[in-house]
């Protein structure tokens, strides 16, 4: 709840329901996901997340604010498990195809971390990171402070120590679908205006095609993406 650019964002009305349990109605319809827990913190203003996630039956666990990391392993005590997916809350137009697609690759490659993240070929706001618990406790022991804050960048910068493995597409689409900014909002805001009422468990491909219509409403960022 406490985010600097868009405060409460991720209880904010969309359609009527708080956008993280959007998104969490969107990750149901993921096949290859067992559990979804919800990791916030222990601040106060985050009872309210806790509050909610109680409401419509989904688990919640509670730590540290800024040691991000720290909370993943208390989830993953709470909750054994070899293999993770980590998803951010503030995707309310999350893929389930793609997650599933993600866990089957690292499951048939034997990786320790899968994601979708390099090069931007996939919208922000379609990020997928596959992880083994084993992995994230080995990093855990000697991670920097922005390592916990952002869970596991330790991984993916070290690829010689760790099996990794990553899903691009071709062409990229490199827009914005992650909500940081009342712009973002507004844009997921006008998909479910005019997806959601039609199919529920609209596509990515449906997006796509909106966008193709409301050309004026799609969000870039305009920034430099490495060749490789």
């Amino acid at each position: 709840m406490s985010s600097t650019r868009l405060p409460g964002k991720v209880l904010r009305p969309l359609l009527g329901e708080p956008m993280i349990g959007r998104q969490i109605e969107r990750l149901r319809h993921a096949t290859r996901l067992s559990r979804i827990v919800v990791a916030t913190s222990t601040r106060a203003d985050d009872d309210a997340i806790a509050a909610y996630c109680a409401q419509i039956g989904v688990d919640c666990f509670r730590g540290d604010l800024d040691d991000v990391q720290s909370r993943f392993l208390g989830v993953l005590e709470a909750y054994p498990v070899q293999t993770f997916v980590r998803l951010t809350a503030d995707c309310p137009l999350a893929d389930p195809a793609l997650i599933d697609r993600c866990v089957e690759v690292h499951l048939g490659s034997g990786a320790d971390y899968t994601h979708n993240q390099q090069l931007w070929s996939y919208p922000k706001g379609l990020d997928v990171e596959v992880c083994q618990t084993a992995a994230l406790r080995e990093v855990a022991r000697n991670a920097s402070p922005y390592d916990r804050e952002h869970v596991t960048p330790f991984i993916y910068n070290h690829p010689k120590h760790f099996k990794i493995e990553r899903l691009n597409r071709t062409p990229p689409l490199r827009y914005r679908w992650t909500v940081d900014t009342p712009e973002d909002f507004a844009l997921v805001t006008s998909v479910y205006e005019d997806l959601y009422p039609g199919d529920p468990a609209f596509t990515t491909a449906d997006i796509l095609a909106w966008q193709k219509r409301h050309p004026d409403r799609v969000l870039i960022n305009h920034v430099e993406v490495p060749a490789s």
